[in-house]
């Protein structure tokens, strides 16, 4: 009877009830009495069941027979995985990362990144990509990356200019180590200020970034980490001559000055001296040019009192001469006698960055960012005159920790912008200063493997645009293995640059409009957007290689946007948005390894990209609607040797017919049709690696020699009525060969 009572009354709690292990996660370098680790993830392999230690570094986790190994991870420390064979008390010393014994992976990385985990749409995109085409500049250096599109080089400077998500660079906040430095003066040549061997990776983050950074983003976030003097070599070359006889020249010198300091010496230099006039028209193909950029890179780090910082100074001189092939500077400057452009820019910057862990509280810590710059340049295009003079400087403090645990981090700080202007265009002077300040706060919420939330919102005050609130949120689900749902939500705010932004208008014979409606900026309103996007990421493995499918989906809806109006061939007109102005945009990219050291990126992007102008709502000039994109790499294996192997790259851009700004009322002879043929490109490139130190490599761009016929509209009479270098849609010089040689000294 007794049996009875005692089953009926405990049976249903044995059936319902839960079985636990608790433990303690300490420092393995901690004395026994020391404190524990708090907020470290604990959690059972391959599952989704995990908890993070307390303030003390106490866990308590739910058991089952079948869960046989727990992982304890640390940001610093050793992931460990125990053995469990039954519920018991469990108690585990980690130990720290930087006191392991040197340890040799060998694995094969992408080149680019997608992350899982991480809340935002964020792609990394390492130096290994980089190095599969020439990249010698920034602007370069998204050749064979999907997710930015380099649009062809324009008929006077040359200048490659990059979009996202169908937008122009100007909405995207580009940043070096998360400074915002392409913006105001270097908006339209500033990618080619940053040298492709002084990156070491590139963050690309789609859509609404992170409010830390600012409030200017609305297509994205492209930040550029520079190589470290401490990890990079101790000497660098690189050098690269084309078949156009354009040279160039990349040293790098590194050297550890004690056990806290190293620093580094940069040295770019590039030259393109030839004239060249494939076409016939009587215009230059691409710029005559010659740069010289150097930066000395100073890094001291502390790993004792968790101090870290980093102080660069650079100096830029940037000449570039275009126009007429007959062109003189010395004779023809400023005159009738032949048309041509010179842009002369020197930019001179120092940043320095200051990092603080606290070593007791590892989830604490402070950074303190500053840059200034001063970037002059003086230009001339034909008859016309643009200079401008852009002095800048920039302060961000960010504090970081967490509440609770690790699974909930805060990020909050102040930051402060001072920028004045000073722009010459022709015989009218523009002058202004902007000042903004302004505070953040950011929460990020992460349960391990299922969930991820960032959420962020910043108040700032700014002397022209006012006082007003940006808010950003990004979320992240991942039902099943190797898979990630994510939608963000944002806003953005910024001046539009419109001289700076658009220097080839300068290149036509344009008569500038501004309609003046009473804004704070040139009388324009300040632009305004939200952003909305979704994204989904599947890995798998097909026939045992492995691969990944993702789609993404964005919206940009301006609220107000500075137009840029071409729709009047014998005028531009700035005005504010007085309709619809949107872009959409849509990508499917498929990754896959068929087989061993062989690797295919390929993606198709929609873009609907629409402005209502005054004519009517229309799809913006020279923005395809569709793209086709596909790479391929493969790289030989040395049985004998790690090093010693062959690398061969090749990719093709394919765009559908773009719409030309109207030019129905021009003379029937300077007449576009409306839309322009589809274009097909094709680069390849193919690297010996000898040894750790020393590789060549030979590659060609627009291996099918396509040529845009007519790029310079009216180019016989450069200072009539119809001339417009600004419909280009292809390539003008026709393939291009180079060859190159890297050598390093670890």
């Amino acid at each position: 009877m007794k049996y009875i009572i005692f089953t009926v009354l405990v049976w249903p709690f044995m059936l319902f009830s839960q079985d636990y292990i608790s433990g303690e996660i300490k420092d393995g370098d901690a004395t026994p009495n020391s404190r524990g680790i708090a907020g470290a993830n604990v959690y059972w392999l391959d599952t989704t069941v995990g908890t993070v230690t307390s303030l003390e570094g106490t866990f308590k986790i739910p058991y089952k027979a079948a869960y046989k190994k727990l992982v304890v991870s640390y940001v610093g420390y050793q992931t460990d995985t125990i053995h469990v064979d039954g519920p018991k008390f469990i108690k585990h010393q980690l130990q720290a990362a930087t006191d392991l014994d040197a340890v040799v992976v060998r694995s094969r990385r992408q080149s680019i990144r997608k992350s899982y985990t991480k809340a935002q749409n964020v792609l990394t995109v390492s130096s290994a990509e980089l190095l599969k085409a020439a990249c010698c500049n920034l602007s370069e250096s998204f050749e064979t990356n999907p997710s930015i599109d380099v649009n062809f080089a324009d008929a006077i400077s040359g200048t490659r200019q990059i979009r996202m998500l169908g937008l122009t660079s100007p909405y995207i906040l580009i940043a070096t180590e998360n400074i915002p430095s392409v913006r105001g003066a270097s908006q339209a040549y500033g990618l080619s200020f940053i040298p492709g061997t002084w990156v070491e990776s590139i963050q690309i983050t789609k859509g609404a970034g992170s409010v830390v950074n600012g409030f200017e983003s609305i297509a994205g976030q492209i930040n550029t980490e520079l190589v470290k003097p401490l990890t990079d070599a101790k000497f660098f070359v690189n050098l690269y001559a084309a078949s156009s006889e354009r040279v160039e020249l990349n040293t790098h010198i590194n050297t550890k000055v004690n056990r806290f300091w190293h620093t580094g010496l940069y040295v770019h230099g590039n030259r393109h001296n030839q004239r060249h006039d494939n076409n016939n028209d009587g215009f230059l193909d691409m710029p005559r040019f010659h740069q010289i950029n150097v930066m000395n890179r100073w890094q001291y780090t502390n790993a004792k009192r968790g101090l870290v910082s980093f102080i660069n100074l650079k100096v830029l001189n940037d000449d570039k001469q275009a126009g007429a092939l007959a062109y003189r500077s010395e004779t023809d400057r400023l005159t009738t006698n032949n048309w041509g452009s010179e842009i002369d820019t020197r930019r001179y910057e120092i940043t320095s960055k200051f990092g603080y862990v606290n070593p007791n509280v590892p989830w604490q810590s402070l950074g303190v960012q500053s840059a200034f710059s001063s970037h002059k340049q003086k230009s001339s295009f034909g008859l016309s005159r643009y200079d401008i003079t852009h002095n800048s400087l920039y302060t961000n403090a960010i504090y970081n920790s967490i509440i609770s645990d690790s699974r909930h981090h805060i990020k909050t700080g102040v930051s402060y912008t001072h920028d004045t202007y000073e722009e010459l265009v022709n015989v009218t002077t523009y002058k202004r200063t902007e000042n903004a300040v302004g505070t953040f706060f950011e929460y990020s919420y992460d349960n391990l493997e299922l969930f991820n939330l960032t959420a962020g919102i910043r108040l700032d005050h700014h002397n022209l645009l006012g006082t007003f609130v940006t808010p950003r949120l990004h979320l992240r689900y991942s039902p099943w293995r190797k898979s990630a749902f994510k939608a963000s939500f944002g806003r953005g705010k910024r001046s539009a640059n419109i001289f700076a932004e658009n220097q080839q208008l300068f290149s036509t014979s344009r008569q500038l409009e501004i309609s003046n409606a009473g804004g704070p900026i040139y009388g324009l309103d300040p632009e305004i957007a939200w952003n909305y996007g979704v994204s989904y990421l599947q890995g798998f493995r097909l026939w045992g290689r492995s691969g990944d499918v993702t789609l993404d989906y964005y919206k940009t809806d301006f609220k107000n946007q500075v137009v840029v109006d071409w729709e009047d061939p014998r005028a531009v007109r700035f005005y504010n948005l007085e309709g619809d102005s949107f872009a959409n945009s849509f990508q499917m990219e498929l990754n896959y390894s068929p087989f061993e050291r062989f690797d295919l990126r390929t993606a198709y992007k929609f873009y609907d990209v629409q402005t209502t102008y005054r004519s009517g709502r229309l799809e913006r000039p020279l923005t395809p609607k569709h793209r086709v994109f596909v790479n391929v790499g493969y790289a030989t294996k040395n049985k004998k040797a790690e090093f010693n192997f062959w690398k061969f790259d090749l990719t093709f851009n394919g765009l559908s017919t773009q719409r030309f700004a109207a030019t129905n009322t021009n003379p029937e002879a300077f007449r576009l049709p409306e839309r322009t043929p589809k274009v097909g490109t094709l680069n390849g490139q193919v690297t010996k690696v000898f040894s750790s130190k020393f590789e060549i490599y030979l590659g060609g761009e627009n291996l099918t020699n396509l040529r845009q016929p007519n790029a310079v509209l009216g180019a016989e009479d450069p200072f009539g009525a119809n001339f417009d270098s600004t419909f280009v849609y292809g390539p003008i010089f026709g393939s291009l060969y180079y060859a190159g040689l890297r050598y390093t000294v670890k």
